[in-house]
């Protein structure tokens, strides 16, 4: 019973896109106990992790028919380990659990409204503005807007080089994490920037984008 339990769970979280949302949850977590004790922290990284929930479940939901298309048979849905509905109502229960958990954390009302900035701006890229050119602009606002939501409710504001590293890393990975399907994103009409400027193109500016973090990192730190 445990063991089907685990197992069910497991498909969930791949669905969620499990290593993003472990490492966004990590990241926060780390973040976190720089401004609140231990159990604090671990209640923000909670709120942040069920916000990444619903991030990854509606892109699933979302991109379910062209995943089906191009037979992605990792993907929960195509390989029928779970159904769109299940999704669909997991999506909500994890809105408002990312709500509760969020409100009744540190991160308070100030905190609530800009992590939900992020998980609008992050399902706004999911439905509208990933066959874009402003591709990049969810991963900007998103990953620009998590220092804020835990640093604000502690009455602090984030240093210049975290927030900036944290929007230039997300882009990085926008632009790297487009290369394995690059093509079948083309031929399916999803033609964000990356898609727009290329395969080397992107690669570069990926690669480009990881050396300015660095060189941020090392001299406005």
């Amino acid at each position: 019973m445990l063991i089907s339990v685990l197992a069910r769970g497991y498909v969930f979280l791949r669905a969620a896109h499990f290593g993003p949302t472990v490492i966004v949850t990590i990241t926060t977590f780390l973040l976190a106990i720089s401004q609140y004790s231990i159990i604090d922290a671990l209640r923000v990284a909670l709120a942040i992790f069920a916000g990444q929930l619903v991030v990854g479940w509606s892109n699933d939901f979302i991109d379910a028919p062209l995943d089906i298309a191009a037979q992605r048979t990792k993907k929960p849905i195509v390989s029928k380990e779970l159904k769109p509905e299940q999704l669909k109502k997991s999506i909500v229960f994890a809105l408002i659990a990312a709500l509760l958990f969020s409100l009744f954390s540190p991160l308070g009302i100030t905190g609530t409204l800009v992590h939900f900035l992020g998980i609008l701006s992050a399902t706004f890229y999911n439905l509208k503005l990933k066959p874009t050119i402003l591709s990049p602009l969810p991963y900007i606002v998103s990953f620009g807007a998590l220092p804020w939501a835990i640093y604000l409710p502690a009455e602090n504001q984030p240093p210049l080089w975290l927030y900036l590293d944290f929007m230039i890393i997300a882009v990085a990975f926008h632009f790297f994490n487009v290369l394995k399907d690059f093509q079948w994103d083309i031929n399916q009409g999803i033609l964000g920037l990356p898609q727009r400027l290329g395969k080397n193109a992107s690669l570069f500016i990926s690669i480009s984008l990881v050396i300015s973090a660095l060189l941020v990192f090392i001299f406005l730190r």
